[in-house]
């Protein structure tokens, strides 16, 4: 690798740019049609064949061969090639139930050691935006559940659709993470360019990775219309604008859905023959291809960067108005978490499942009004009212179970007072119950001692 110093700092660089690609893997639970007469009388919520039928269309029009695709490449360019993954714990759950063949597929890609696995939240959440013990919950589960189907613990963290601020990253550095990735919002950065390490300004060792998302959606969103002035786009065309950027840029981040190959982006586009032709391209150039881990340790950070709202990578603002935009979505997205504090401390397994499906921020984006250009999957319903008003009873009927439990007139600081109290007295009886354990065993042990004293024959010495 060539390398040189920059004099006014003496800090070693590299002169060799290098891509980074994530992709993200998310499947929800899909809910079905509940009314309100279903309150109280119907506690399943979901449409079993939707869900099936959903993800294994996803799985045979993309992941089986994207992944396949991404595992050659990393083969072909004897290791050059890499890649980053993450998957929620809903899309893991559902894929170990219908398409246990993609997992397998993902522990042949994470076998060439040549893929980096990132921590997220749990059920693809918005948590992180309302509720911080449930966020670290989550991400934790997400992590265990990570290293348990493939041998690895995150070290790099990306939020739900690439949501980040400040506060979320002092959470994030708080966790442990090394890195967090996020969108190159033009608001955020500014005249500053999203291919260098930057730092959260409240925790400085947590570094920032951004994404460049013109490069991002020509493959995601673009790649495959033909009224685009770029159409067709061609594997050195697209390296030769990323050769063409300033040399003493250092890092293109490349991040996007898993599903735009080949769902997105329809197989019939060539978008895969696309992506294997990538690696080749970018090696003549003299551009090397790393996983977020390495970006992150291989190189220093600039500078900090403020973040004072939340940022993501959806529709043009890059905020969270797509999920949080209007009375409808903020008014049930409320009063989800206002059950938050009971469903943690409760110990009902099926309630902690529903409260994981039904915070998949997709069921939020239903209830979208907002008008982006790109036409919004609104699943079963007919329109975001619709979607509001199915959501609603099904959590009608899931807090109306949660309060069966932990009656709504006692409020949070007072049960969880009388829970710790609870706690404290189970503890207190737990202790109690091992010292008399260990008195009788002491007894017992003291008892058989004594009697093979007495059993044992008297030693006679023989006179002469």
């Amino acid at each position: 690798m060539i390398e040189f110093y920059r004099i006014t700092d003496n800090k070693k660089i590299t002169d060799m740019k290098t891509i980074c690609f994530y992709f993200e893997m998310h499947q929800m639970f899909h809910l079905k049609r509940y009314r309100f007469f279903d309150i109280g009388s119907d506690h399943y919520y979901y449409d079993d064949y939707s869900n099936e039928t959903r993800i294994s269309d996803v799985v045979e029009r993309s992941y089986k061969p994207a992944i396949k695709a991404l595992i050659e490449m990393i083969k072909n360019s004897k290791g050059e090639f890499k890649v980053a993954l993450s998957l929620s714990g809903v899309a893991m759950e559902q894929l170990e139930m219908h398409a246990p063949c993609v997992i397998d597929l993902l522990h042949e890609l994470a076998d060439t050691g040549c893929c980096e696995f990132l921590g997220e939240t749990y059920s693809h959440s918005l948590s992180s935006l309302i509720d911080e013990k449930y966020f670290r919950s989550e991400v934790k589960r997400q992590c265990e559940k990570t290293k348990q189907l493939f041998g690895k613990l995150p070290k790099v963290f990306c939020n739900t659709n690439l949501i980040y601020s400040d506060e979320i990253g002092s959470m994030v550095a708080d966790m442990g993470f090394k890195g967090v990735l996020t969108e190159g919002a033009k608001h955020i950065l500014g005249w500053k360019s999203p291919h260098y390490v930057y730092h959260c300004n409240q925790a400085p060792d947590l570094k920032i990775l951004f994404r460049n998302y013109k490069l991002s959606d020509d493959i995601s969103l673009r790649f495959s219309n033909s009224e685009w002035s770029e159409f067709p786009l061609f594997a050195d065309k697209y390296i030769d604008w990323i050769d063409s950027m300033p040399k003493e840029e250092q890092v293109v981040n490349i991040f996007m859905d898993l599903a735009a190959l080949g769902v997105a982006q329809p197989l019939s586009s060539n978008i895969l023959e696309f992506m294997k032709a990538l690696p080749g391209c970018a090696k003549e150039k003299g551009i090397t291809f790393s996983t977020p881990s390495e970006v992150i340790s291989n190189l220093k950070s600039i500078s900090p960067i403020d973040v004072l709202y939340p940022i993501s990578w959806a529709d043009e603002e890059r905020d969270i108005s797509a999920w949080l935009g209007n009375v409808l979505q903020r008014e049930a997205f409320n009063k989800l978490y206002s059950i938050s504090e009971r469903v943690r401390i409760c110990h009902d397994r099926r309630i902690k499942q529903d409260w994981d499906y039904l915070q998949a921020c997709d069921n939020f984006k239903f209830m979208s009004t907002k008008y982006s250009g790109i036409a919004v999957d609104r699943d079963i319903y007919e329109s975001p009212y619709d979607a509001f008003t199915n959501y609603m009873n099904i959590l009608g009927d899931l807090i109306n179970r949660v309060n069966s439990l932990y009656p709504e007139d006692i409020d949070n600081e007072e049960l969880n007072s009388l829970l710790t109290t609870i706690k404290n007295q189970g503890e207190e009886i737990d202790a109690l119950r091992n010292k008399l354990n260990q008195y009788q065993f002491d007894l017992k042990k003291k008892s058989t001692t004594k009697t093979k004293e007495t059993k044992a024959p008297k030693c006679v010495i023989a006179k002469e």
